[in-house]
């Protein structure tokens, strides 16, 4: 029995055999056309939704086949191995990155308006995050969508939107609330031939059939009634959201290895050199060897944290290391599969010439190596712990009726260990009373007073009595009254640190 049954049963081998048909018949044949005319022809995505392709995982109701995860995994490989990273971007953007999140937030109407036809492959959406001057840094966002009336009013930029030429809607992150912070971001669902629009197609290193567009906004109205879930938690949406999106690029990080080792292989054996093929050259051999070891080392681990996905589990640590992996090992295998063709590799007649340009985008799109490190260093070394975006996870927690009950716990649960180095000032304001807690090279001070002098502190942390209890109690999720302004923190980078000074209650 295969390994890989732990993951893939017989339907899914039998829907992989039903889409690796469907796209050698629809799409290999086509793809370096595509690839010149930097366009798939949008006939191909309607046949895509029609086999039920873009609507594995969602609901019977909307068109969708309401199958488990691993449908969409193996799709996901399968698109992943025909050589061209423009159609794999496009189907993953449709099905993991944009449309969940109407799925999860959208009233009923967005479900019928957007979702309905992205399942059925009659509207292409995409998602616009990222922006000239913010990338990774989620909360700088500048677009603007201020509420007139019925509409929101939406002025500024975003940039590297994949589909946002060729899209019908995007899934837009905005400042609602511009003074807010995190607070104010929301996310609205715009329709791309609105009144006011501007779009310039970006010219590219790789994934050339699909566009990747700058998309400028010039008093844009978007119905009011288009805002996903509530006004301020977009952040907290994506937060969700992202996740998905990191294990699809993990899974197409691997799939992709394994299609350029594959065709490595081949090549290896049809061509000689010295009087015999290249496979017999130990040096390769072991290359192979070694690669082969990595991506199959990568894939389990990748296919381990879907299995938590599937199980509803909020895997944030697997996904970015998932993440990390995959697409790092995937810019080395096309760099080392090319190195097996030579000359013939730089050529643009071999598909490893493709590849190579191709894998280079997933170290850099949906967060970078660097931002995957932190996040995995913050987890580790600081026992960060991220929440699901859910009011629904409360754990059960000892009951505490006060501020000062809780506080009183700090001293048991401070790790001086990890203090010995830090220094910090916090000042926690509440209705009745102020906390200052002072933490100096591993000792720990705490003083009460309804006015205490707020100078020369690292951090403020502004709550009321009620909210601060129920955060500590289960009862609301730490992300949301963060998110939602219920806490409000001056520096949340000392916040974070400080946190990561004391054990749970």
């Amino acid at each position: 029995m295969s390994a890989l049954s732990y993951y893939f049963n017989e339907d899914h081998e039998t829907f992989r055999k039903s889409i690796k048909d469907f796209l050698e018949k629809e799409a290999t044949p086509h793809i370096d056309q595509w690839e010149q005319e930097g366009k798939i022809p949008r006939e191909f995505w309607k046949k895509f939704g029609e086999m039920g392709y873009f609507g594995l995982a969602y609901p019977e109701e909307y068109g969708g086949s309401n199958l488990d995860f691993f449908y969409t995994v193996v799709m996901l490989e399968e698109v992943s191995k025909v050589f061209s990273g423009g159609l794999a971007i496009t189907a993953a953007v449709q099905t993991c990155m944009s449309t969940p999140y109407i799925l999860h937030h959208g009233s009923d109407y967005l479900k019928e308006e957007f979702m309905r036809p992205a399942i059925a492959g009659d509207k292409i959406g995409c998602i616009g995050i990222t922006e000239p001057g913010a990338g990774s840094d989620v909360q700088n966002i500048q677009t603007k969508a201020i509420k007139e009336g019925d509409n929101y009013v939406v002025n500024g930029s975003k940039t590297f939107i994949t589909n946002g030429i060729y899209g019908h809607f995007v899934i837009l992150v905005c400042k609602t609330n511009p003074s807010a912070g995190a607070a104010g971001v929301s996310l609205l669902v715009l329709d791309l031939n609105s009144e006011g629009i501007t779009k310039n197609k970006l010219k590219k290193l790789g994934w050339h059939a699909s566009d990747t567009a700058e998309l400028h906004f010039d008093n844009v109205k978007i119905p009011t009634k288009n805002l996903l879930g509530e006004e301020g938690k977009g952040f907290y949406y994506l937060m969700g959201g992202l996740q998905l999106e990191r294990l699809a690029g993990s899974i197409m990080g691997y799939s992709a290895c394994e299609g350029m080792l594959d065709y490595g292989i081949k090549y290896m054996s049809e061509r000689e050199a010295f009087g015999r093929p290249i496979n017999k050259f130990q040096v390769l051999r072991h290359r192979v060897a070694q690669l082969a070891a990595e991506i199959e080392a990568t894939k389990f681990y990748v296919l381990q944290t879907c299995r938590m996905h599937n199980e509803k589990k909020y895997a944030v640590k697997e996904s970015s290391i998932s993440k990390l992996l995959a697409s790092e090992l995937a810019d080395k295998t096309a760099y080392q599969v090319l190195q097996f063709f030579g000359g013939y590799g730089y050529m643009e007649d071999y598909k490893i010439a493709r590849a190579f340009r191709d894998s280079r985008i997933g170290t850099i799109g949906g967060g970078t190596s660097e931002i995957m490190r932190e996040i995995i260093a913050k987890m580790v070394i600081e026992d960060t712990n991220y929440d699901r975006a859910t009011s629904n996870n409360a754990k059960e927690q000892p009951i505490y009726d006060s501020v000062d009950s809780i506080f009183s716990t700090l001293p048991s649960r401070f790790k001086a260990d990890k203090a010995k180095d830090k220094n910090l000032k916090m000042l926690f304001k509440f209705d009745s009373i102020n906390y200052l807690v002072v933490i100096n090279n591993g000792n720990l001070e705490i003083q009460s007073n309804s006015n205490l002098d707020a100078t020369s502190v690292d951090c403020i942390v502004e709550t009321d009595d009620q909210t601060y209890i129920a955060v500590k109690t289960g009862k609301i999720n730490p992300q949301e009254a963060f998110m939602t302004g219920k806490i409000k923190v001056s520096e949340l980078m000392k916040m974070m640190e400080f946190g990561g000074l004391f054990k749970k209650l």
